[in-house]
């Protein structure tokens, strides 16, 4: 999920990691890290300005009178000066150098992957070594000039969270580091992801609906925004994605039902992109599995339009997971499938 989530893979430079072939997180993001940090290197490193305070015997830069009066120097003879140097060991630069030194001790990374990581890590000798626990990922803050590490100090952050020291034998393992909300970003970011490069012949996007009004007025209506509208021909399947730890919720005498909200959503978004009622937008609420002994799975036609409540089982292989996805693209094309032909890629 991770590498469809990350859009940025499909970039140059990236585009050589395969979605499929990791079934280990570590591995995945040691992987990511190790590509960006080789597009890194070839940039080139950055450089930025230091500031610098020390005492010394040679002023430089502006003299700090206070502090040199503080420092006895009368007697010592030094003087406390502020300047700046121009030096690539910074911050960012030294997150990078420490993440890599946590995905090289770690059992969970393949040796190929180890081996380009120490070479990069060559490229590194005039960085600072920081511990990563000490880390305060809040506080980074990126401008126009630093831009360019977003995407690779968001990897590290994966990467360092989510590999924990071992009281044993100092080795790293994966920790589950995603709670619920970032979890159905990545759920929703992983269904769209997918459709997206594995149909190309589709319109696959997040895309605003807008609000089928009378009188045009809309002032003060909410945004509505799909997690996924897939558009083929005059068809349009409208996906919301849900990622809950409990799919479901306890009615009227504990009658187990969908949370109402979904359903008033998804009915929503479906009738303002269909407002002459043709009965070709179709929505989709598709919840990630739970362990619950009930989950949804049903289909009804709301005047004239057609709804499906749906789980997508995530704990299978991912060739397993990848059919589910296939099938709601063959079940909702069925009825015109003698008209449509999935062009599925490579």
């Amino acid at each position: 999920m991770l590498a469809y989530a990350f859009r940025v893979l499909s970039e140059r430079g990236y585009a050589n990691i395969s979605p499929e072939q990791f079934e280990n997180t570590a591995n995945l993001l040691s992987a990511i890290l190790d590509k960006g940090v080789t597009q890194l290197i070839k940039r080139g490193i950055r450089n930025d300005y230091i500031p610098i305070v020390e005492s010394t015997g040679s002023p430089i830069g502006k003299i700090n009178i206070a502090e040199s009066i503080k420092s006895q120097y009368v007697v010592t003879h030094r003087l406390v000066c502020e300047y700046e140097e121009f030096k690539s060991d910074i911050l960012l630069n030294q997150i990078i150098k420490a993440s890599i030194k946590v995905a090289i001790s770690s059992n969970e990374v393949d040796s190929t992957i180890k081996k380009s990581l120490r070479k990069s890590l060559l490229n590194f000798q005039n960085i600072s070594d920081i511990n990563p626990k000490t880390i305060l990922w809040l506080k980074i803050r990126y401008d126009r000039n630093n831009a360019s590490y977003k995407m690779l100090v968001h990897i590290c952050y994966l990467l360092v969270t989510g590999l924990l020291q071992s009281e044993n034998k100092g080795s790293m393992k994966i920790a589950n580091i995603i709670d619920d909300q970032k979890m159905h970003r990545l759920y929703e970011r992983f269904i769209l992801e997918y459709y997206k490069r594995h149909y190309p012949a589709f319109n696959v996007s997040a895309s605003h609906i807008p609000w089928d009004s009378d009188d045009g007025m809309i002032d003060f209506l909410p945004t509505m925004k799909t997690d996924v509208t897939i558009k083929y021909g005059d068809k349009i399947l409208v996906i919301d994605a849900k990622y809950y730890s409990h799919s479901m919720q306890s009615g009227q005498y504990d009658k187990r039902t969908m949370h109402s909200n979904n359903m008033y959503q998804i009915y929503t978004y479906v009738k303002n992109l269909d407002p002459h009622q043709s009965g070709n937008v179709s929505g989709l609420l598709l919840y990630a599995k739970t362990d619950e002994d009930v989950t949804p799975n049903n289909e009804y036609k709301l005047n004239g339009n057609s709804f499906k409540v749906m789980t997508l089982d995530l704990n299978l292989p991912f060739e397993a997971i990848a059919k589910q996805l296939d099938d709601i693209i063959t079940e909702w094309t069925s009825d015109s499938a003698n008209n449509i032909q999935k062009k599925k890629a490579d």
